[in-house]
C-alpha cells in the first residue's frame, strides 16, 4: 500500500488581544431592586474594602425609598466617614407589556469616602 502523505495544517496565530486596562466608569454602581436593604449595604461596603473612593446607587420606580434606606445606613453604621457626593434625580419613560407609556421616577445617589 502506498503511504498518503497527510499535510499539516499551518498554525495559524491568533491575533492578541489586549486586556483592557482601563476600568470601567460604571464599575462601582449597585442597581437597587427588590431584596432586602442589607443586601445594598454590603454590597457598596465591598466595592468601599476593594478600593474604591466612591459608590453610587441607583434606583427607580418604588425602589427609591430602599435606595435612600441603603445610604442613610451605610453612612450612619457602618462607614462614619461617607459624605453625599451627589444627588440626581429624573424620569425614564416605559413602554409596558401592554403597549402603554407611562413615567417611572429615578434617582442616583453618589456617596464618597472622606480622606
Amino acid at each position: 500500500m502506498a503511504e498518503e502523505k497527510r499535510e499539516t495544517p499551518e498554525t495559524v496565530e491568533k491575533p492578541k488581544v489586549e486586556k483592557e486596562t482601563k476600568r470601567r466608569a460604571e464599575g462601582n454602581v449597585v442597581f437597587i431592586g427588590k431584596k432586602p436593604v442589607m443586601n445594598y449595604v454590603i454590597a457598596c461596603l465591598t466595592f468601599f474594602n476593594s478600593g474604591e473612593k466612591q459608590v453610587c446607587v441607583k434606583a427607580r420606580g418604588r425602589a427609591i425609598s430602599r435606595a435612600v434606606d441603603t445610604i442613610e445606613l451605610l453612612r450612619r453604621s457602618f462607614v462614619k466617614d461617607l459624605r453625599l457626593k451627589e444627588i440626581k434625580l429624573g424620569t425614564e419613560e416605559m413602554t409596558r407589556e401592554e403597549g402603554r407609556r407611562s413615567n417611572v421616577s429615578i434617582i442616583e445617589i453618589t456617596v464618597a469616602k472622606v480622606e
